[in-house]
């Protein structure tokens, strides 16, 4: 049973840091839009590539947008750490339980 928990453990902290990567590119993403980037340079392509989709979805489902201002970054930050909090620990709390 001590392989099964350690791989339920090593999915847990693989999926956290995955949440923690895409968490930041969420952030400069947003800083990035203030600024009004060129929408030609590669790095700001690959930002909105990334994160457009789930962005997008987020928009579609639930519309806020008061003064010009989108909402969708910070309530997509929200359900990162909501899974962070809930999925990862839990994870890490069942690899504990099995060894």
């Amino acid at each position: 049973m001590f392989v099964i928990a350690n791989l339920i453990m090593a999915l847990a902290k693989i999926l956290s840091i995955v949440l923690t990567l895409y968490m930041w590119v969420i952030i400069i993403r947003a800083i990035i839009s203030w600024v009004n980037p060129d929408p030609f340079n590669p790095i700001v392509r690959i930002l909105y590539q990334i994160t457009e989709p789930v962005l997008w979805r987020i928009r579609r489902l639930i519309p806020l947008h008061f003064g010009g201002i989108d909402f969708s970054p910070i309530i997509l930050i929200l359900v990162i750490i909501f899974l962070q909090n809930f999925l990862v620990n839990s994870l890490i709390e069942l690899a504990i339980h099995l060894k």
